[in-house]
């Protein structure tokens, strides 16, 4: 899922990243609004997640939620 595609998305992929990240704030998510770069930094700081690991975990419920929302 490119960033076009997530922005386009971004509410049925919130929930997704509710289901799994569930510390995340509703604030945060708004804050972060679709974009990848502050989603991920988002997690990092809320779970103590390395970097590229939570860009694994995104990069594996992107392409989940791409199948599903098509």
């Amino acid at each position: 899922m490119n960033a076009d595609q997530l922005k386009g998305n971004w509410k049925i992929f919130r929930g997704k990243v509710k289901e799994k990240w569930g510390q995340l704030t509703d604030d945060e998510l708004d804050v972060v609004d679709g974009r990848m770069d502050q989603l991920s930094g988002a997690i990092q700081r809320r779970y103590g997640l390395a970097k590229e690991e939570t860009e694994k975990e995104l990069d594996r419920l992107f392409a989940q939620c791409d199948t599903e929302c098509r």
